[in-house]
């Protein structure tokens, strides 16, 4: 079963900043971070719509400079946000990225600015239209992520959008739904898996990977 790092495994780390990537890579060689655009036309690396929950800022990321973002404190852990350029240039050799897009508009350049670092990606977003842009760009590796909702109609969404893999909530993952997600051809990737004995349940029916925030939930 793949362990993929949360954020980095933001439990643990300062979740979505370089030290995160790099010090998740001594787990495992799968990271997911989340992606937006700011004020200043950059990708940024940050999760929430606003900067209050994680920096010692206020305001929101599209009304921010890469710049300002910077220079902000995450989670006391004397880093800014960084940029996507930036984070993939430290990412270490042979981890794979899962790119949550927050919102659209970013695939493309989030696309190029990997191919340009090398590194090998699977975009993953809520939105089926986000993921649309993706593929239209060029993207070849793509995820449905899946809270709650008509378990059938998901599958549907992601087999139509040519996905290789779903990410739905770790409590959608009984056997019925990762059965019926195998025989469309996805792999199942539960999100955010709370525990080790949640982690050896999800095994038990056959999920592919767990989405995690510390390494201990992977067994590490």
């Amino acid at each position: 079963m793949r362990c993929i790092a949360h954020r980095g495994f933001a439990e643990t780390y300062p979740e979505n900043t370089i030290t995160a990537v790099r010090s998740a890579a001594d787990h495992t060689d799968v990271v997911e971070i989340d992606v937006r655009r700011c004020g200043s036309g950059e990708l940024v690396v940050i999760h929430d719509e606003t900067i209050e929950r994680v920096t010692d800022g206020q305001g929101r990321v599209d009304e921010s400079s890469a710049g300002e973002l910077a220079a902000l404190d995450v989670l006391d852990s004397g880093e800014g946000v960084p940029t996507l350029p930036s984070l993939l240039d430290a990412t270490p050799e042979g981890v794979e990225l899962v790119l949550d897009l927050k919102e659209r508009g970013v695939a493309a350049d989030a696309l190029d600015t990997a191919d340009d670092a090398g590194i090998d990606v699977l975009v993953s977003a809520f939105s089926a239209e986000i993921l649309e842009e993706a593929s239209d760009a060029g993207a070849d590796r793509l995820a449905l992520l899946a809270a709650e909702g008509d378990e059938q109609g998901m599958l549907n969404v992601a087999r139509n959008l040519g996905c290789e893999a779903i990410h739905p909530h770790w409590q959608l993952c009984v056997d019925e739904f990762v059965d019926r997600a195998h025989e469309a051809g996805l792999d199942v990737n539960a999100w955010t898996v709370p525990s080790r004995h949640d982690t050896e349940a999800l095994s038990q029916v056959g999920v592919d990977g767990v989405v995690v925030d510390r390494p201990a939930v992977c067994g590490d």
